[in-house]
């Protein structure tokens, strides 16, 4: 018998050191993470084939024309940079209505403190002026407070950051506007043109000052800069308490879609544009 309780005591011992041990150095939490990539490979140089019935690659594509031409979205065999094929963009010069040709991959779920980077290879055609041409965007179109509706424009109702040539002509720099900040801009590296340029776009998210904004357009660093890049609450309900307007930024704020392509072609020309080798990783 006294076997039995000794036996007994002494499993009754080392599950608790067991335990201590656990508590003392508990496993760390993984981590979640996102990635996703595309270089537009296709079967039959079609669309459609962009946008599987799974839903594991694009979700939409935007188009906005302007009033007397078509913009295009197509599969090129003929102007890639890896593989076979790389998205073809058109995109006419705007009128009244602001031009725009994308494509869009929604279901993100970037928040402040995410580490975000952005890769994709672009072909811009034509030496022409491309001053305010946009190429990505982040946006949180849930973050609108739904009150305040299209009264402030519907351009407007998907506040976020991008990416748009400024400068005086082709100097890709970091758009903050639609998040009430200023563009993060710089005129030392002129974006290439009739070639193949790869640009990647890191942040740390924040919507205050000390976010991380960096930009690097063919291994060379163009802007490494902190400040904000994502929509701030007080921001927001200051800028439109300006305007007479009681706007409350929508809980949880978080960017839920990418788009790449001509975002918006504001430029005095036509643009014909490719891109490849997209990807975006959130961490």
């Amino acid at each position: 018998m006294k076997r039995h309780q000794f036996i007994f005591f002494a499993i009754i011992a080392l599950m608790s050191l067991g335990c201590d041990k656990d508590e003392n150095n508990p496993e760390e939490p993984i981590e979640e993470s996102f990635f996703f990539e595309d270089g537009f490979e296709t079967q039959n140089d079609l669309v459609d084939e962009l946008f599987p019935s799974n839903g594991n690659r694009w979700s939409t594509i935007q188009q906005t024309n302007p009033t007397n031409a078509t913009n295009e979205i197509s599969i090129s065999n003929t102007e890639f940079n890896e593989g076979q094929n790389a998205l073809r963009i058109l995109a006419y010069q705007s009128d009244s209505d602001l031009s725009k040709v994308d494509i869009e991959k929604n279901g993100l779920n970037i928040v402040s403190g995410d580490k975000v980077i952005i890769k994709a290879d672009f072909f811009i055609v034509g030496t022409e002026s491309i001053e305010n041409l946009l190429l990505l965007d982040l946006e949180c179109c849930s973050c609108w407070d739904p009150n305040v509706g299209d009264n402030y424009g519907s351009e407007n109702q998907c506040p976020g950051v991008r990416l748009m040539m400024s400068g005086g002509n082709d100097y890709l720099s970091i758009e903050r506007g639609k998040i009430s900040g200023t563009t993060i801009q710089q005129t030392d590296f002129a974006f290439p043109r009739n070639q193949w340029v790869t640009v990647q776009w890191e942040m740390t998210m924040s919507d205050s000052e000390n976010g991380l904004n960096r930009l690097i357009i063919n291994e060379t660093e163009v802007i490494n800069q902190t400040g904000m890049n994502m929509p701030n609450a007080q921001v927001f309900a200051d800028v439109f308490l300006n305007q007479g307007i009681d706007f409350t930024l929508q809980e949880p704020t978080f960017y839920e879609r990418v788009q790449i392509g001509a975002t918006a072609n504001p430029t005095a020309g036509n643009m014909e544009l490719f891109v490849d080798d997209f990807s975006i990783k959130v961490e």
